[in-house]
Order: structure tokens, then sequence, then C-alpha cells
């Protein structure tokens, strides 16, 4: 902006007959603080203020108000079909009694219930493959309604619908749960071609007292009978459940290659093929275990290789196989903690099985991509995505001396959990896991300076402020181009 205030005048020519006669002196200049092109200047100031205020997060503090409204019923749409009926008179008595009827969906949009219950026999079931996160919900209602008003909700209790850290909101809520009616459900998980070349169906069932998973094994003069159809369509089988026609799972032909490169730690090896063995006989996958002792003979295209070497991986092997789980070299520190894997970690620890960890190879890693933690946190094994090839850093050792992992009736289990694709994203729409009223209710904060910042509320402006930027900067730049045009011109 100094080139607003700095203005430097030129001299003016006088037209003398002779400057014989004139003593020579030095030249000047013009020199004031005086402020030109007033009009973009105040522009221009304007477009870093409102961008400093972007950079801010502007908000407006509102009072939330609870009005003239006794309070409300919130319902989910995709459930209101269901969930009227089931409690019918309670929500009929507080319409009556002047409650508003929102959707507990986001934006929580108010409607009238008594038109909608008007075509509600008329419209089907609305089936969304998205489940709502109904603790969610929660927390962005408790930046919305005052703690005063009475909110009625009615929702189904499946699991599925309340995932992540229970909330805790300064809201007057009474919630009710019910059982949806399809509380039971069947599936085909995964299907492949075992060791005796049979069809190995994994098929799930979920119910509200939880989930299992079954494995049958269907021969071909056996398909009549079983509750599976099998079906060969270009060379390529597709097996589903007789009584859910739509479903269909492609049965895996495949043979799984599994490399070991021992190094000189022969018995990590033996330890780790005893693992993988025990996994071949639980999955019955066509499975080849093979164990090297010269890298180079290692063939391409592995499925899985181990490397337990601290020496570097070859690029050959780097660029041809799809998941390489490596030991990692380092410094050795002792551990006085317990090895933990993140989907067993809490039942571990509730029933006291820890897996002593004593040695670890000393990593400053924090990442997202931890498979396997110590008591602190900190990575024992970790992956990362190179190219084509999936890269598993393991901080420590298949050795009785660096833990206990490999006497533990644990390890099979971490062994197939990593090798064995996990349970699909379709999965989450069979779950029917019920929670109780008691988990699913959010805790209450009544400290009292929690109160008095919930009775007023916040509403971001960035969105106003980044159209006022844009219309600021359009006519920052019209005005200088019409500035530039006129002194060029005069």
């Amino acid at each position: 902006m100094a080139i607003h205030l700095w203005n430097i005048r030129p001299g003016k020519v006088l037209k003398v007959g002779s400057i014989s006669l004139m003593e020579a002196a030095s030249r000047k200049s013009s020199r004031s603080l005086k402020l030109i092109n007033i009009p973009l200047f105040i522009l221009r100031c304007l477009l870093l203020i409102i961008l400093a205020l972007l950079l801010a997060i502007p908000l407006w503090q509102k009072r939330l108000q609870a009005g003239k409204v006794k309070g409300w019923i919130l319902v989910p749409k995709e459930n209101l079909q269901e969930s009227y009926p089931k409690f019918k008179p309670q929500i009929d008595s507080l319409t009556n009694a002047g409650y508003e009827f929102h959707y507990f969906n986001n934006g929580f949009q108010k409607s009238d219930l008594r038109q909608i219950l008007a075509h509600l026999k008329d419209s089907a079931a609305n089936e969304s493959a998205q489940f709502p996160n109904y603790w969610h919900l929660v927390n962005e209602l408790d930046t919305l309604v005052a703690p005063t008003l009475p909110l009625y909700i009615f929702t189904p209790n499946q699991a599925i619908y309340f995932t992540g850290e229970k909330p805790r909101a300064t809201l007057n809520l009474h919630w009710q749960t019910y059982i949806p009616a399809d509380s039971t459900s069947k599936w085909i998980e995964s299907a492949w071609i075992n060791n005796n070349n049979t069809i190995r169906v994994e098929q799930g069932e979920s119910k509200p007292s939880g989930t299992s998973y079954t494995y049958t094994d269907i021969k071909s003069d056996d398909q009549p009978n079983s509750s599976f159809n099998v079906n060969v369509s270009n060379g390529q089988a597709t097996i589903g459940l007789k009584s859910v026609s739509r479903q269909l799972v492609i049965v895996d032909t495949t043979t799984l290659h599994i490399a070991v490169y021992a190094d000189n730690n022969t018995i990590d090896a033996g330890y780790l093929k005893a693992a993988l063995q025990a996994v071949n006989q639980f999955t019955q996958r066509k499975t080849i275990i093979k164990q090297y002792n010269d890298p180079g003979t290692i063939p391409t295209g592995q499925n899985w290789l181990f490397w337990l070497s601290e020496k570097p991986v070859s690029g050959r092997l780097l660029q041809q196989t799809r998941n390489i789980f490596r030991y990692e070299k380092g410094k050795i520190v002792n551990s006085g903690s317990w090895l933990s894997d993140n989907s067993v970690f809490s039942v571990s620890l509730q029933q006291g099985q820890k897996i002593g960890l004593y040695k670890l190879i000393e990593t400053s890693q924090l990442n997202n991509n931890t498979i396997w933690r110590n008591g602190f946190g900190h990575p024992v094994l970790s992956v990362q995505r190179q190219a084509q090839t999936n890269i598993y850093n393991f901080y420590s050792r298949f050795d009785p001396a660096w833990n206990d992992l490999v006497w533990s009736n644990e390890f099979p289990g971490w062994m197939m959990k990593l090798m064995v694709p996990g349970k699909t994203s379709a999965t989450n729409k069979y779950d029917k896991r019920i929670l109780d009223q008691q988990q699913i209710t959010p805790g209450n904060v009544n400290q009292t300076h929690a109160v008095a910042i919930k009775t007023t509320g916040f509403a971001n402006l960035s969105n106003y402020f980044w159209l006022l930027l844009a219309l600021l900067f359009l006519a920052e730049r019209w005005l200088a181009n019409k500035t530039q045009t006129i002194t060029t011109n005069g």
C-alpha cells in the first residue's frame, strides 16, 4: 500500500532564451506523502481485511431460544414407516400437545407429521445403503438447540447406527428405541476352492445378540440338497444363497503363494511357518508355503513374502510382490510392555491376556497405518503402500527373546487377519447387533459453565465472507484496469 502514499511528482519544464548565464544546480525532485487512487486503495485494504477474517474463521454468536415451541419429536426419515406404529400413542400425544416434528437426519428438517402420515401407508420403505450416525447427530443438535427444550427421539437400537465415541451433551433428551422387524440376516461373506477341490463357503449370520460365521464345503453332487446356488458363466463361478437370489459372490479359484526368506533367522522361520500352516488348515485355501535360502531363487508374483532379515529387499521383489513383511533394522531397546492387535486390544486387556514385549527396534513413527502396537501406542507393525506393493514393517522379531507372540494362541489368528482379506463393506448392512439403552443414551453435562456456554450458538459466516472477497476482488481488478487506461491515455 506504500505506492499509494509515496508520490514522486515530476519537475516542471520552463522555456528560457539562454541558459549560459544560469549556474549549474543539482537536480531536485519534489516528494510528498499524498494518497493517490483513494478508491483503489480502500478496495485493496478491504481485501486484506476480509482475507484476515477468513483465516480467523468468522462466527456469529446468537442466543439459543426455546421460543414458543414446547419441544421436538425426532424420527429418522428412513425408519419413520416402522417407528411411528411402535410409538403411535406417545407421538400422537406429543403432537397434540404442540411438539414440532423434525426428521432425525442432517439438518433436522421440520415437517408436518399429519401430512406425512396421510401418505405414509402409500409410500414404500426408504431403503438406503447409508447408515446415519445417531451420535454425530446428537453432537450437531447440541450446537443448535437450547438445553431447556425437550427432545423426544425414536430410533432403532441397532449397533450400526452408533459408531465412534458416545457423546456428552447439555440436551433435554428422551430417547426411546426398538428392535427392528428384520432382526436377523444371513449372507455369503466369501467363497473359494479349497485343498480338496471343493467350494468352501464362509457364511455370516447376524442377530441382535451378535454376529457369527460358519464354514461349509460344497461338492458338486451336494448342490441340490444344499442351501446354495452355484453357477458358472464365462469360466467364472459364482455362488449365492437360494433364499437371497440377488446376492452373489465370486468363487476365488486362485492359489495363495507364500515365500519365506529366513537368512540367519531359521528359528524365527520355524515359528512363522507353523502359524501359517495353522491358518491354512483353518481356511482350507489353496496355499503353497515355501522357504528359500537364496533370495535370488524366489520367484516373482508371490502373494506374500516374509523377509525375516535386516538386509534390503531387492528391487525385483519389491516391484513384483503384492505383500512384503520385513524385519526393520535399527537400535534395539528393552521394552517392558505388551503387544496388542488393534482389533483385539480391549478384549485382551479385559481378559488379562497380555502378550509380553521385551525388545523393540526404536522408531519415532506414529501414524494411522499401525497394525500392531505396544502398550504405549508405538508401532510394532505398520504398513505402507509403495507402487503396487504393501510393505509391512515389523519392529520386533518372531523370537521368544523379543516377545511372547510365537507362544501365544493369538499368533495364528493375528496372521490370518493380516493375510486373509477383511470383511467387505457390504457386511455392514447385514449387521443386526443391538445396544441396550444405557449404551445408547449420551452422557449429560451438568456443569454450570457448560450450560452457560450452551445458551449461545454460533453460525459460521465463512461462505458469506468468501462471496464478499470474490466481489471485492472483481471490483479491484476493474478499477485498477480503468485507472491504468486513464493514465495511459492522459
